[in-house]
């Protein structure tokens, strides 16, 4: 009977160890944006490369596991939906966080619809782009980068001092038609700069070219997708502004809110690298204007804060 108890628990770790080995094994699944430099950029026949993937393989790390990126490809038209897309690729188990996500009340509220689309990924078959997916609810890990709107100049308002958007009175701004940039400008001071602003086609219009080319003098983006321009074109003409719009949107990782172990995890490796400085490295390696997470962790109401101001 002794020797029995004795294999029994011979046997009973063997199997815990299993698990646990097995548990180390099994991958980080995260979802990447495929064309969202300088965050995340894959493109066949070269490195993965970008701020979110250095970040990625480094919380995996932390947590003790290798890391799997699910890249997939955000289309940015009238009828897409970042949310119901991150939502779908979560739901559908093709990943177990999505990157990059901008934490936003309205991008974490629950879904007004039962299922939603997959977005085009990496693997994806024809049943996949067909089928709906049952979505579940969102959860978010803490913000680990602040995204800002910033001014960025043309070659003839080069060394312009901007402090506020009013400074732009007087020069030729481009937009792109419905983004946030429009919004801000179109609104601003009851419309006092509608007459120098010229709308371009998303999409279609090349908003950054025609800057460099001195069709325009400013415009107002992402300060990200300045950054992606720069590393693309070193010789651009154009400049940033160092001005940043005071209402921006903090990134982070969103999963789903049946697996708060996992956030926790997450914010935990969060945590430790951003006090080592890890974080901030991640965004100079990756060509990123970092700039840390800043309050409120997650934005509000964004259309109303700006027709307020």
């Amino acid at each position: 009977m002794k020797g029995w108890r004795v294999a029994w628990s011979i046997a009973a770790i063997l199997v815990a160890a299993a698990t646990v080995a097995h548990a180390a094994d099994d991958p980080l699944r995260i979802c990447l944006d495929e064309d969202r430099p300088p965050l995340s950029v894959h493109h066949r026949g070269k490195p993965d490369s970008g701020f979110d993937v250095l970040l990625a393989e480094a919380i995996a790390e932390r947590m003790g596991r290798p890391v799997a990126i699910q890249w997939f490809e955000n289309k940015l038209d009238e009828d897409s939906s970042p949310q119901l897309e991150a939502n779908a690729l979560l739901s559908d188990g093709r990943c177990s966080l999505v990157g990059g996500y901008a934490l936003t009340q309205d991008s974490l509220v629950v879904p007004g619809m039962k299922t939603a689309r997959l977005p085009d990924f990496a693997g994806a078959t024809r049943e996949d782009r067909r089928r709906r997916v049952a979505l579940g609810v969102l959860a978010p890990s803490q913000p680990y980068v602040y995204s800002p709107m910033t001014v960025v100049l043309g070659p003839k308002a080069r060394g312009r001092k901007i402090g506020e958007i009013g400074d732009l009175a007087g020069l030729r701004l481009a937009i792109e038609s419905g983004s946030l940039g429009d919004a801000i400008l179109m609104t601003f001071d009851k419309g006092r700069l509608i007459d120098g602003i010229t709308h371009l086609v998303p999409g279609r219009g090349d908003l950054l070219g025609a800057l460099n080319r001195g069709d325009y003098d400013a415009t107002l983006i992402d300060l990200g997708r300045f950054d992606a321009h720069r590393a693309a074109h070193p010789d651009t003409a154009i400049t940033a502004s160092g001005y940043y719009y005071p209402i921006g949107a903090n990134r982070g990782y969103v999963g789903l809110a049946r697996d708060p172990a996992l956030i926790d995890a997450v914010n935990k490796a969060l945590t430790g690298l951003a006090a080592e400085g890890r974080i901030a490295e991640f965004g100079r390696q990756a060509g990123l204007t970092y700039l840390p997470p800043r309050e409120p962790a997650i934005l509000g109401d964004v259309w109303t804060k700006i027709i307020q101001r």
